[in-house]
């Protein structure tokens, strides 16, 4: 039993490759929601719910550090969600993700 402790606790840094995500948004006259998350080390991924009763069209940039921004545009019908990624060339240290939606 020690020796599988042991084992699972060097394995343990493996595991967390997670980094920060910060995101600033700007909606306006929409219910949207938002939850972003890290799929690898080089993908980064936002889900946007519209609660609404309105379809929304948002704009989300994906910025990580010097290399060039990644925007996406989608169109998020009422009452359903989407997911947006996006994929850089280097590994993410810190994903910063401008969002901003407007009704359609």
């Amino acid at each position: 039993m020690r020796k599988f402790c042991c084992v699972l606790l060097t394995l343990l840094p493996l595991s967390a490759f997670a980094y920060p995500i910060d995101v600033t948004k700007k909606i306006e006259g929409v219910s949207v929601d938002y939850k972003a998350s890290d799929v690898d080390g080089d993908i980064s991924s936002i889900q946007l719910n519209n609660y609404g009763t309105n379809d929304a069209v948002c704009k989300v940039v994906f910025t990580n550090g010097p290399e060039s921004p990644r925007t996406r545009q989608v169109t998020v019908p009422a009452g359903k969600s989407t997911n947006t990624t996006a994929k850089f060339t280097r590994d993410i240290i810190k994903m910063r993700i401008a969002l901003t939606c407007a009704p359609k």
